[in-house]
């Protein structure tokens, strides 16, 4: 199996260095480059075709998000991983908006870097999106995201953050990230009322096509 090449995005040289030993130590990486301003970041991934990109979202020169973006008009674009400090739910969906892999908080134990990194990167440890896992919910009507969509479906299986992550692939911090956002949306504060709330939208919609009155 042949290493990935990383790209490290950081102006944060105690960060750079915690993640070069990580990734150094690891027999799936290697260190393509680093930069630490937003132009350096674009002008090496052209230059060294990246598998992957470590974003910070804060650089000296640009803001990440506008970063990512550029990122995925490149030709050959690479997967892009946000690595921040900052976790608010908007600030998530933005980045997952924008076309981020991942999202992953820079508390994150550095150890376990490595495999989050390749659960995002290799293709064959993703299942398939399930667009209708929760009845009569589409991202358009909920305001949810696909992935919002899977991870709302896995609840309703009962599973932990931590069989989440391991069922969809991501880091619990992401499932944690999505949760948020799948509670602001639906406008509750825990697991059982997101499923109320889900069961109660399902059961609305049961009722409006059941006093339909057939025409013709």
């Amino acid at each position: 199996m042949r290493r990935l090449t990383v790209l490290v995005g950081d102006d944060h040289p105690l960060m750079v260095e915690a993640v070069k030993l990580v990734l150094t130590e690891s027999t799936e990486f290697e260190i393509g480059g680093v930069a630490s301003t937003g132009a350096d970041v674009i002008a090496l991934a052209e230059r060294i075709d990246p598998d992957l990109v470590l974003l910070d979202l804060e650089l000296p020169d640009a803001d990440g998000v506008e970063v990512l973006h550029v990122l995925k008009r490149l030709d050959n674009p690479p997967q892009v991983v946000i690595f921040s400090a900052h976790e608010g739910s908007e600030l998530v969906d933005e980045a997952f908006g924008a076309g981020a892999s991942a999202f992953i908080n820079k508390r994150i134990d550095p150890w376990d870097l490595p495999a989050a990194l390749r659960q995002t990167v290799d293709p064959t440890l993703f299942q398939p999106l399930r667009l209708n896992s929760v009845d009569g919910l589409t991202p358009t009507k909920a305001k949810l995201t696909a992935r919002e969509l899977e991870i709302l479906a896995a609840l309703a299986d009962g599973l932990t953050n931590r069989e989440i992550a391991k069922r969809l692939w991501l880091t619990e911090q992401t499932v944690k990230f999505h949760l948020s956002s799948v509670y602001r949306k639906l406008g509750v504060s825990s697991r059982t009322e997101a499923l109320a709330a889900t069961y109660a939208r399902r059961v609305d919609r049961s009722r409006t096509a059941g006093s339909r009155v057939p025409s013709g």
